[in-house]
C-alpha cells in the first residue's frame, strides 16, 4: 500500500496558522512523523491562500524535502501554481490532481506530458460527480487512454474513483469497490487511490467504518491511499490484511509490526 500522507493540508486551522508564518520547524515535523509512520509521499496544500498560493506551496516543498527523503504530492488545481511547484520540487513528485474536466485537463496535460512524473486522476467530468461503476468507467478508461496517448506511463497513473458517503446511498460503496476491482482487472499495472473517509461521512464511529471499508478495497485492488498514516487502528489493519492477501512474502512486515507494537493500538 503506497499512502500519500494527508496532514500538511491548509484547510485544517493549525497548520493554515503555521503555513501563514512559515512555522519550518512544525510542518517538517509534521512531515517526519508521517514517513516514520509509513508515509510514503507527503501531500502539500496551500490552496486557502488565494494570490498567495504558488509561494506558500514552494516553501512547503522545501521545508519537506529538507526534512524527509520522500516526494511530494502536490496538491492544487491552479496550472500556475503548479508549474511553479514542479520546478521548486527536487525529484519527481506526484500531481493532486488531473480529471476530464475541460479545463483542468487542457491546464494539466501540457505539465504532464512525456514526465515521469505520477498523477493522481479524478474520475470526474464536466458532467458531474458519476454514481455508478459504468458511469466511472467510462470517465476512467478515457482519462487513462487519454494520459497513455500523452505519453504518461501507465505505472504512474494512479485512478481516484472517488468516495462517496453511504450515509447518502446505500449503493455507493458497493459501486467504489467494483470499480477498483474493474480498473485492476482491465488495466495491468495501474493504480489506484482514494481519499477513504468520506465513505463515513454523516455517520457515528467514523474510524471503524473508515478501516473496514479500507479493508475491503484492498481485498478488490486498491494499493494506495490518501490518509492520516498516524491513524495507528488504520495502519495496522492495512499491514493485517495484505499479509492475508498474500502481498507480504513470509509474512516479513507482519512481523515486524508485531514486534515494533503496532497492532497493540489503545483503540481500534
Amino acid at each position: 500500500m503506497r499512502i500519500v500522507g494527508e496532514l500538511i493540508n491548509a484547510s485544517r486551522k493549525k497548520i493554515r496558522d503555521d503555513i501563514k508564518e512559515k512555522n519550518a520547524e512544525v510542518i517538517a515535523k509534521v512531515a517526519q512523523d508521517q514517513v516514520d509512520h509509513g508515509a510514503d509521499f507527503i501531500d502539500v496544500n496551500a490552496g486557502i491562500f488565494v494570490g498567495k498560493e504558488a509561494d506558500y506551496v514552494k516553501w512547503l516543498i522545501r521545508t519537506v524535502q529538507g526534512a524527509v527523503d520522500v516526494p511530494c504530492c502536490i496538491d492544487t488545481p491552479d496550472p500556475k501554481v503548479l508549474e511553479e511547484a514542479v520546478k521548486e520540487h527536487k525529484g519527481t513528485p506526484m500531481l493532486n490532481s488531473i480529471s476530464l474536466e475541460t479545463d483542468r485537463y487542457n491546464n494539466m496535460i501540457p505539465i504532464l506530458r512525456g514526465t515521469d512524473m505520477k498523477v493522481i486522476a479524478l474520475c470526474m467530468s464536466d458532467e458531474g460527480m458519476p454514481y455508478t461503476k459504468d458511469d466511472r468507467m467510462k470517465i476512467a478508461d478515457k482519462l487513462v487512454n487519454n494520459l497513455v496517448k500523452n505519453d504518461v506511463k501507465l505505472e504512474n497513473i494512479f485512478v481516484d474513483p472517488l468516495v462517496q458517503p453511504i450515509g447518502s446511498g446505500d449503493h455507493f460503496g458497493r459501486e467504489f469497490l467494483n470499480t477498483i476491482e474493474a480498473i485492476h482487472n482491465k488495466y495491468e499495472g495501474i493504480h489506484t487511490i482514494c481519499g477513504l473517509s468520506n465513505i463515513s461521512y454523516g455517520i457515528p464511529k467514523r474510524k471503524f467504518a473508515n478501516q473496514t471499508f479500507m479493508t475491503m478495497a484492498i481485498t478488490k485492488g486498491l494499493d494506495s491511499a490518501i490518509m492520516n498514516p498516524l491513524d495507528e487502528g488504520m495502519m495496522a489493519k492495512i499491514i493485517a490484511t495484505e499479509t492475508l492477501l498474500g502481498k507480504d512474502p513470509f509474512c516479513e512486515k507482519y512481523m515486524e509490526a508485531y514486534r515494533e507494537g503496532k497492532f497493540e493500538t489503545k483503540k481500534s
